[in-house]
């Protein structure tokens, strides 16, 4: 049931002379071959981007949601289908791929209701004068997407464009292309107007320098790494492009010493190897009050041994593999580097003897400061649990790298609350949950995890320009 995997250009599928192999990460088997887009695909889908884009942005809004709720219903009608795609490609079980087919039509469920309440506003003025404020859509939109959510990563970026007007040529990951190439299918199905949603893939680096910097694109919408979106940025600048970055993290989890300390160290340990760990706002670094840390990592240990590790179609499995060999290689460098400056390996720290990229579930304990792993995202299911004589403590530890996507904390009371809203320098706070964004809400990161925002009416916000208008009744 894996797709086949072409380009997608005014409203067209077509295959391209060069390609690559899409893996099955929990078998080492090819399941693919890619088409990746040459500069004549990417010429004609920036043609067919603005052609798009004149018809679109003068489609009535409830003519855009229509189409956009279509899909969406599409999406959910074949969510079997989708999901064992996801699950053959990225490895992550079946359960948690039907879960993301859902939350991929849920954000363009959002957004299409949003699209009619792209409210401007009125100003008052003296007599014979009226300014008033207007939301347009920006333009073409280039967007790229990471491997680790093939279906909801897309629909994001997808669903805020759409639903602004725009039109959007979007990169999606040559790791798992099928989430993307569903999303396409579905609009294409739905009656979506040739050239408004084009889809390539290729080599990174070659589509972003040569797509960026064309005169008709108007927004860069990327989500991965803080390192490649500083170089994208940076690209879009010199053509005074605006950008929308939403980076890397290392999530911060505060354990106070008022909480239920077995139902959120279960909880815990659930949401850090949910993906395999390969989530920019998974739990990572676990702050955890010296009263309640013997018994908090004794629980989160217990429970991640339990978890059980396999091929993701498997309906009984709860974790599935790491992406490829260089994630496997990049664990083990980070649990070296934290053992060889005292750190205690609880639990894990080796690729699994099976076929596969199977890392096991990892647990370190009192990690040194000086140790990689405190400043480097591990993108992988390791967690780590240190000890916090206070609140205050663990405040500055988990303000204490560059990033800002996401923070968690488990507490009930109130003057906790308080001190880690003001406090926590995160983009998403989330206290006694570890879910940090619903499809209504705004996500994006502070510091180097990115600027603007994904998602509620802000996100809306920046696929859209705003045009400030001063009528005078007379001559002045």
């Amino acid at each position: 049931m894996y797709p086949d995997l072409k380009l997608f250009i005014d409203g067209k599928w077509r295959r391209s002379n060069a390609d690559i192999p899409v893996i099955n990460p929990a078998t080492e088997e090819e399941i693919g071959r890619l088409s990746c887009a040459s500069k004549n695909d990417l010429d004609d889908a920036l043609e067919a981007a603005v052609k798009g884009f004149e018809i679109w942005s003068n489609t009535s809004p409830r003519k855009r949601s229509d189409i956009i709720l279509r899909a969406a219903t599409l999406m959910r009608e074949n969510r079997d289908e989708i999901a064992q795609s996801i699950t053959l490609e990225h490895g992550k079980p079946i359960k948690q791929s039907k879960l993301e087919v859902i939350r991929g039509a849920e954000f363009f469920e959002w957004d299409a209701g949003e699209a009619m309440r792209t409210y401007g506003r009125v100003i008052p003025a003296a007599p014979g004068h009226k300014y008033s404020v207007h939301h347009q859509p920006i333009g073409v939109v280039a967007a790229f997407s990471p491997w680790n959510f093939p279906m909801s990563q897309p629909a994001r970026k997808i669903a805020g464009a759409l639903a602004s007007g725009c039109s959007i040529i979007l990169k999606a990951a040559e790791e798992t292309p099928a989430g993307a190439i569903h999303i396409a299918k579905a609009f294409e199905d739905a009656g979506l107007p040739y050239g408004v949603l084009n889809l390539v893939f290729g080599r990174p680096s070659e589509i972003s320098n040569y797509l960026i910097p064309k005169e008709p694109i108007r927004l860069v919408a990327f989500t991965g790494s803080t390192s490649v979106g500083r170089e994208l940025s940076t690209l879009a600048s010199q053509n005074m492009t605006r950008s929308l970055m939403e980076l890397g993290g290392h999530a911060p989890v505060i354990i106070c010493e008022d909480t239920d300390v077995i139902k959120s160290a279960i909880l815990s340990a659930n949401r850090k190897m949910r993906n395999s760990g390969q989530v920019c706002t998974s739990p990572t670094r676990f702050f955890v009050h010296e009263r309640i840390f013997d018994d908090y990592a004794e629980a989160f240990v217990k429970h991640v041994t339990s978890i059980v590790i396999g091929n993701g179609m498997d309906s009984s499995v709860e974790m599935g593999p790491t992406a490829n060999s260089r994630r496997i290689a990049a664990l083990r460098g980070l649990v070296e580097d934290a053992r060889d400056n005292g750190a205690i390996v609880a639990t894990g720290g080796n690729r699994i003897d099976m076929k596969g990229y199977f890392f096991e579930p990892t647990v370190l304990l009192n990690v040194p400061k000086n140790s990689r792993i405190m400043s480097e995202e591990p993108f992988g299911p390791i967690a780590v649990i240190n000890p916090m004589k206070s609140l205050d403590d663990a405040i500055s530890q988990a303000n204490s790298v560059p990033y800002g996507l996401a923070g968690y904390a488990f507490t009930n009371r109130a003057d906790y609350i308080d001190q880690l809203i003001d406090r926590v320098e995160v983009g998403n706070l989330s206290i006694n949950t570890l879910e940090a964004s619903m499809p209504e809400t705004p996500f994006g990161g502070v510091k180097s995890s990115g600027h603007g925002r994904e998602g509620g009416l802000e996100g809306l916000q920046n696929y859209m320009s705003i045009k400030n208008v001063w009528h005078s009744a007379k001559i002045s």
